[in-house]
């Protein structure tokens, strides 16, 4: 059972398609990589980016080509939630918010004046348009960096002179985002962001890496701040395929034990015990179920050894551990079956359609 306590943030409705923050599931986001004047690229990635289990899409708007295709995005995905990056031009938050999207991403300090800033609050709130407010580690207010240099708290300072900004023109439909590319001032002023507002945040790392290894910092700098209770919607950064974005974001969820996403797999690192080709059978069974059984909440085991494999994953719905040349299958810790070591998985999906039947039933 989750025993963890998340700080109660303020709600952002993106127009009834979801919610951040308060005691809302904390959302998945990515964004696509393609062209975005190029309307069908970019309308097949979102396609599989929704598929994966984003919960919210982000596209670049970066030229006038840009924001020309961005009816076509809205008319494709009427109910889901859909977000426009803006960097320089506020011209280009003006026409994501008449094109319908539910959010836009702007640093205040890039787009120009003051004034332009309140032109895009007084559109955002005619349309009820929610908007993040992004600084990142390499965007400080150069007079904030001047005072207290390239740290967490120069970041917190500059993101919350634009919220005041926004505030100025009643505006609170907002969410923030601090990223850094090192994971410790990342969760540093992250945490120091929290004790100081209570708008709903956006956590992840920028330039975290290629899959790999960005997955693997994410999963820290993310992980240690869902573990504090911060944050109520991620990015997982990766130099590659965006929809492996997703498969990360689930993973540090799961394991947090914030949100399930169906199967979970538990398998052990194998040692001198194991007998049984165990790797590329762990394999075989998490490509299996993520295949046929993606939507089932069911935790399964895939142990090395009969020493310990029940024990040790006693908690898992059911699992198998392998022997020489035979394997046991086992339901909650206790043995139900022996197999033969080339007919142990397929008695293992056996078992796992009749518990799925049974959850059915």
């Amino acid at each position: 059972m989750n025993t963890l306590i998340r700080k109660k943030t303020r709600v952002v409705d993106l127009n009834g398609k979801a919610k951040i923050g308060g005691d809302n599931p904390i959302l998945i986001q990515s964004m696509t990589n393609t062209p975005t004047a190029d309307s069908e690229k970019t309308i097949k990635q979102i396609q599989a980016l929704l598929g994966a289990g984003c919960e919210a899409v982000r596209i670049t708007v970066n030229t006038q080509e840009a924001a020309n295709a961005l009816p076509k995005s809205r008319a494709e995905f009427p109910n889901k939630p859909l977000i426009a990056d803006i960097h320089f031009d506020y011209k280009m938050a003006l026409a994501a918010i008449d094109a319908g999207f539910d959010k836009i991403r702007i640093n205040p300090g890039n787009i120009g004046s003051e004034e332009k800033v309140k032109a895009v609050i007084d559109a955002a709130k005619e349309k009820n348009v929610a908007m993040r407010i992004g600084v990142n580690g390499g965007s400080l207010d150069p007079l904030i960096e001047k005072k207290y240099g390239r740290t967490p708290k120069a970041s917190v300072e500059s993101i919350m002179d634009y919220v005041r900004m926004l505030e100025k023109y009643d505006f609170h439909n907002i969410v923030l985002s601090i990223k850094w590319s090192d994971v410790p001032r990342m969760v540093e002023a992250n945490k120091l962001l929290s004790e100081t507002t209570d708008y709903p945040i956006h956590i992840g790392l920028t330039e975290a890496g290629t899959v790999y290894a960005g997955s693997i910092a994410s999963g820290v700098g993310i992980g240690a701040l869902l573990m504090q209770g911060i944050g109520d919607t991620i990015r997982v950064s990766l130099t590659g395929d965006p929809v492996k974005e997703i498969r990360a974001a689930k993973i540090i969820l799961q394991s947090t034990g914030l949100r399930e996403f169906g199967p979970k797999i538990t398998s052990c690192p194998t040692c001198g015990r194991t007998e049984i080709d165990m790797i590329p059978m762990a394999e075989k069974v998490e490509e299996r179920l993520m295949r046929e059984y993606p939507d089932l909440k069911i935790h399964v085991a895939v142990m090395g050894c009969v020493v310990n494999g029940p024990g040790e994953a006693k908690e898992a719905d059911i699992g198998i551990a392998g022997g020489k040349g035979v394997g046991i299958i086992f339901k909650k810790g206790e043995l139900i079956g022996k197999y033969p070591e080339d007919e142990l998985i397929e008695a293992l999906f056996n078992e796992i359609e009749k518990i799925k039947q049974e959850k059915v039933e």
